[in-house]
């Protein structure tokens, strides 16, 4: 299975989002350090602005913005929200299927079970996790590391299903 540049940009666009909690980004900022297009970037800001995963806001002091905090956005959800056909095969697809032994075939439906595994350990991960070495991903990105310092707290909200008595998070 591949993902989209679509979907792999909206990841990237998160992460660097999450990582920048002290103040608002820009599209250009973004693409820059991504080195990819500012088209794309447009587009997947405004996508996930749509989901509520981004806020936006215009002018003076504008910017992007995490939507949510970071461990509440997980990436299953994410991938789902932002894939437009999940489809493996063409009989999962959601544009319908030509096979003719699509009747007697079991292939669909372990195609569906694969799928449904994939998404299954995405749903154990957060953005949260996805930042964990923070400055390794800052310095790559060309982060300030006093950016880092001045994120909020985010370790109040965590979802407790999601860890032990240590408030680590858990893998299952």
């Amino acid at each position: 299975m591949q993902l989209t540049k679509f979907t792999d940009y909206c990841l990237r666009v998160l992460i660097y989002a999450a990582l920048r909690q002290d103040g608002p980004i820009t599209i250009d900022e973004v693409a820059g350090n991504y080195g990819i297009s500012r088209h794309h970037v447009t587009k997947v800001v405004y996508r996930l602005g749509q989901l509520g995963y981004l806020e936006t806001s215009r002018g003076k002091g504008g910017g992007i913005r995490l939507g949510r905090r970071p461990e509440l956005i997980v990436i299953g959800r994410v991938i789902r929200d932002t894939e437009e056909d999940l489809g493996l095969v063409e009989c999962l697809q959601d544009k319908g299927s030509n096979c003719v032994i699509e009747p007697a075939c079991l292939l669909k439906s372990a195609m569906t079970e694969a799928l449904d595994a994939f998404l299954a350990v995405l749903d154990r991960y957060t953005l949260a996790d996805l930042i964990g070495p923070k400055r390794m991903l800052a310095a790559t990105l060309g982060i300030s590391p006093e950016s880092l310092e001045k994120q909020p707290d985010s370790q109040s909200n965590t979802p407790a299903d999601n860890n032990d008595q240590d408030g680590n998070h858990q893998r299952h």
